[in-house]
């Protein structure tokens, strides 16, 4: 029998190899060090007032005039200091997430941690009581705590690497709908929470940083200790509790802890986003090459320093690259989420999303009869809202009013009512169909029954594109807002289809693509907003509510053409739109060309969603909504989901902007605001439904 003798010289080899990796280790942890450090005092230097390296030197050393230390040390260094602990907890929760769910695109902005803490500390300043910071984190926490369970609870811990995103992206924007309306609703008593709802690092002393600093600890600190457990997760639950490892009350304990450092930060300065994301990702390539950095223990220090140099250096490159007036009012989570948006969509295209384009509904049929009868009563309830649209708001009408208004016969004060709110009833009648046809396209060509153009980013590239033109050109005519707005939606779902397009239309990643798109989309306008002057913003923000107000006939003349010809369209291609829908063989095997036609509807859809927006603004989850409803009322044959989507999309937008602006009359609420509270819930049932159907 051979004796090998490895093992002397093996331990021999193994020692200089574990020194030099952790050598190496400390060496780029000096770095970082030296990174963040030199971010520090250059972010200490920048703002309105001339303060260079000898004054900030002077300050420290206690040798400055007056006016110096007192802008170094009662403004610039708050700031700093709340940089680095923010960019601190935000990485080291991230991390604990990312470890405990197994999901590399888990984060607090993703899981809407950040979204459930702000909707609740907006709860609370409507009720009027002026909480300290201690207690403003008591009561992001419980919101943020809350937004996260029901993110895990209904995607399942472990269940898969997209799917906890997928139900995170939807309460996102449930939660931040009814956040919107709270400051729609009471402007006075969410003045404070207006402000800084993008995320702002600045403070006006050390009072909020101290309060922090504890919770802060004992969140760094509860999550250090359970960092053995943490690493026994990544093995697999059972493999963890074959080591002994209490798998639910691990993960429960680090989402509490992790929520805890979310809350805190966004109590001290606002919703920053995506820093919990990006420190993560940056740290993996490391661990790949460095066992010192496998270990949760050592992971979780490292990247809160690679946190703080994110939220530093996006701080610093904001000074930088803005004029100092300017970027004093600029949030530094304007910088964080539009690096955000590029990891999200990176890190999506590089997912193994095993979930290809999903396999049709079940096949549901349904006679004449039940189409007519849908039909028939679809038709009689939009007329019934149109009319009751039309007579009912801030003054009330008779359908004499109308008939004489029509008849160019009515006085002055009911020509002045109607004059502006039929063209609003109209935009929204017209923009609803236009989404729930656009939906429908997306979901026969894509065969993905979670896409439509909110959720793929076409709304807010649209959105984006009309913000643009409006800022730089206040006189500019509807015509060219919609052409801007079809610009923007062109680029937006040219990135989104074509990323998700290699390989086919995978199920899950066309949404992430959708949503990163829709994020850097969404930062993009909040910095034109900001950056423009108050007349100009004013406009721009009509867009954003989803509101019809102040729209116009001519505001809707092409969003009517064009609708019009995707109604036509639609309905020429029926049963070429039924094949695609199926798979992608038959069409082939019937001789269509399914590159150029899948490559026309989706054309058409982004056309459908540019001229909504630029009509309506931007009203999400139509197209989700209606075509599912149409699908499950008159079965899959397109000759009938069409007609029937589309008076359901205008039926929903219309009876949202009617309760929009009528139940709490004289206060409005935009339409988009409606339809995001509508369509979360539904979207997080389908979520539920597919992971089912999966199982």
């Amino acid at each position: 029998m051979a004796v090998t003798a490895t093992s002397p010289a093996t331990t021999g080899d193994l020692r200089p190899t574990a020194a030099r990796t952790r050598t190496g280790a400390a060496a780029v942890t000096a770095v970082l060090v030296l990174v963040v450090a030199a971010l520090a005092f250059v972010d200490i230097t920048q703002g309105t007032t001339s303060v260079g390296v000898p004054e900030v030197w002077k300050a420290l050393t206690g040798k400055a005039t007056e006016t110096d230390a007192s802008v170094v040390v009662a403004a610039r260094i708050p700031r700093m200091v709340a940089g680095l602990l923010i960019g601190i907890v935000l990485a080291v929760a991230g991390t604990a997430l990312q470890a405990v769910s197994r999901n590399v695109l888990a984060s607090p902005d993703t899981l809407a941690v950040n979204a459930g803490s702000y909707l609740a500390l907006g709860i609370t300043a409507v009720t009027g009581l002026s909480l300290p910071l201690f207690a403003s984190t008591g009561v992001a926490f419980i919101g943020g705590l809350a937004a996260a369970a029901v993110v895990l609870g209904l995607s399942g811990l472990g269940a898969g690497t997209v799917r906890l995103v997928l139900a995170g992206s939807a309460m996102l924007l449930g939660l931040t709908a009814l956040t919107d309306g709270l400051l729609l609703l009471f402007p006075l008593e969410t003045e404070g929470l207006r402000q800084w709802n993008q995320g702002a690092i600045a403070q006006s002393g050390y009072d909020g940083i101290l309060q922090l600093l504890p919770l802060a600890v004992i969140g760094v600190v509860g999550l250090l200790l359970l960092a053995r457990r943490m690493d026994a997760l990544a093995l697999g639950d059972d493999a963890a509790r074959g080591l002994g490892v209490p798998v639910r009350s691990t993960r429960v304990l680090a989402v509490v802890l992790a929520t805890l450092l979310s809350a805190g930060a966004v109590a001290l300065a606002g919703p920053i986003g995506f820093v919990g994301l990006c420190a993560p990702a940056l740290v993996r390539p490391l661990a790949r090459r460095m066992r010192a950095f496998t270990k949760t223990r050592s992971i979780l220090p490292f990247t809160g320093l690679v946190g703080a140099a994110l939220v530093l250096g996006s701080d610093v490159a904001l000074r930088a690259l803005v004029p100092a007036d300017t970027a004093v009012a600029v949030p530094t989570g304007i910088v964080t989420s539009l690096v955000g948006a590029v990891f999200l969509i990176v890190m999506a295209t590089r997912t193994n999303d095993t979930v290809g384009a999903s396999a049709p509904d079940r096949l549901r049929i349904r006679s004449r009869g039940a189409f007519v009868i849908t039909t028939v009563v679809l038709l009689v309830l939009l007329v019934c809202v149109t009319i009751a649209a039309v007579l009912i708001g801030d003054s009330k009408l008779l359908i004499g009013d109308v008939t004489n208004w029509a008849q160019n016969n009515a006085g002055r004060a009911v020509t002045f009512v109607l004059d502006t709110r039929v063209p609003r009833v109209t935009a929204a009648l017209l923009a609803g169909a236009a989404l729930a046809l656009a939906g429908t396209l997306i979901q026969a060509v894509t065969r993905n029954p979670l896409a439509e153009p909110s959720t793929l980013g076409v709304t807010g590239g649209a959105a984006l594109g009309a913000v643009l033109l409006v800022t730089t050109l206040p006189l500019a005519g509807s015509w060219a807002v919609a052409g801007a707005a079809f610009a923007g939606a062109v680029l937006a779902g040219g990135l989104v289809f074509g990323l998700a397009a290699r390989g086919g239309f995978q199920q899950n990643r066309l949404i992430l693509v959708g949503f990163g798109v829709a994020t850097g989309s969404a930062a993009l306008v909040s910095l034109l907003v900001i950056l423009t002057d108050p007349f100009n913003a004013i406009k721009a923000l009509t867009w954003l509510s989803g509101s019809t107000y102040g729209r116009t006939f001519p505001d809707v003349v092409p969003l009517a053409l064009v609708l019009a010809v995707g109604v036509a369209v639609a309905f020429a291609r029926r049963t070429e739109l039924d094949l695609v829908s199926l798979d992608e063989d038959t069409p082939r095997l019937l001789g269509l060309s399914l590159g150029r036609g899948r490559l026309g509807f989706l054309v058409l859809s982004v056309l459908l969603s540019a001229t909504a927006v630029a009509a309506a603004g931007t009203i999400g989850f139509v197209g989700l909504v209606a075509p599912h409803a149409a699908r499950a009322l008159v079965g899959r044959r397109h000759t009938r989901v069409v007609p029937v989507a589309v008076l359901l999309g205008a039926l929903l937008v219309a009876a949202a902007d009617l309760v929009g602006r009528t139940v709490i009359a004289p206060a409005q609420l935009g339409a988009g605001l409606m339809t995001a509270v509508i369509g979360t819930p539904y979207f997080l049932y389908l979520l539920v439904r597919s992971r089912r159907q999966g199982a």
